[in-house]
């Protein structure tokens, strides 16, 4: 790779993508290759802190990997790999959890949130994938990790590993910044603007996925939950419904807050919500297209994922080796 600095981030394979996902991460993403040298990873040994049907999962993992490059992430100018196909990514884990502490992820936002519905019996790795993560991250020397909110608390712990294992041994981890894109950050539901867009919630009218056909998508932007009053403006705290919208619209074409409410003074929240919703679908449609062409095209996606593999693990050999030697691992 180039002198460039690096950036780094992982999504998991658990279901269709959410546009909270693609205009929350994903399109960053993609605007991130023209400055920095980028690694994406599909996250399939993170998805199996939950159980997994084997067949789906393979399934869901080709698809991820097809979505990705769908959405203009191009396996020649960056990595693009399956986290499984890099064996360094579970090793250096091992090594790292010699580092962490049970205080610190037992401090995750997540695991506090998911292990709830784990019940009594909470799986090692649903408390453990936080250390997974920083040897994802911390393989590839990553200067940035472009993230949600939400996982703003990862890359810290990710920091806090590196800087222990740096000064208890030697400098061997360069220290990850977290990295917000302009827009997008927190794509709320549809139904309860307070809440992130997930692809669980059981109101399916709360999401819309990336596959989501043109009326579907219209439909669930018609349906979307708004707020007192009639003025289009941004105001997350008295208007957390409309705002929500605002900011899927800006996502789509990189207008500001100000620029929309300008464009939409003096419409009505019906006329306004159908506008957000034909300008997802148009923007969703390009990408369907491309992603239906990748995805019958097995041979192609098989060859890219070996590829970027291989580049990957070439990488990451590096940083491994070197922490192997700080740890006297023979």
């Amino acid at each position: 790779m180039s002198e460039r600095k690096i950036a780094y981030s992982a999504i998991q394979p658990s279901g269709v993508f959410t546009i909270g996902n693609y205009y929350g991460a994903v399109k960053n993403w993609v605007k991130l290759q023209q400055d920095f040298d980028c690694l994406f990873c599909v996250a399939n040994l993170h998805a199996i802190t939950v159980p997994q049907v084997a067949a789906e999962l393979r399934k869901r993992t080709f698809e991820s990997y097809a979505l990705l490059l769908a959405t203009g992430i191009d396996p020649e100018t960056s990595l693009v790999y399956v986290q499984s196909q890099v064996p360094a990514h579970t090793e250096l884990c091992w090594l790292l959890n010699c580092t962490t502490y049970m205080g610190e992820l037992s401090r995750m936002t997540q695991y506090k949130d998911k292990s709830q519905r784990q019940g009594k019996n909470i799986r090692v790795g649903l408390f453990d994938y936080p250390v997974l993560m920083a040897a994802d991250i911390l393989l590839y020397q990553a200067n940035i990790v472009p993230v949600g909110e939400d996982q703003k608390q990862h890359v810290e712990l990710c920091r806090d590993i590196a800087e222990r294992f740096n000064n208890t041994y030697a400098p061997t981890f360069t220290l990850p910044e977290p990295y917000f894109g302009l827009s997008g950050k927190k794509v709320k539901s549809l139904q309860d603007p307070t809440k992130k867009m997930s692809k669980s919630d059981s109101n399916l009218n709360a999401f819309v996925t990336l596959l989501d056909d043109r009326d579907t998508v219209i439909r669930k932007f018609k349906r979307a939950v708004t707020d007192s009053g009639s003025e289009i403006i941004y105001d997350e705290e008295n208007k957390p419904g409309i705002s929500n919208l605002i900011e899927i619209y800006s996502c789509t074409n990189d207008k500001t807050y100000l620029e929309i409410e300008k464009e939409f003074e003096g419409v009505g929240y019906g006329q306004f919500k159908l506008a957000v919703g034909e300008s997802v679908a148009d923007d969703l449609a390009k990408l369907q297209s491309r992603y239906n062409e990748l995805l019958a095209n097995k041979d192609y996606l098989e060859e890219q994922m070996k590829i970027n593999a291989e580049k990957a693990q070439s990488i990451a050999i590096k940083t491994l080796r070197k922490a192997r030697r700080r740890l006297g691992i023979i």
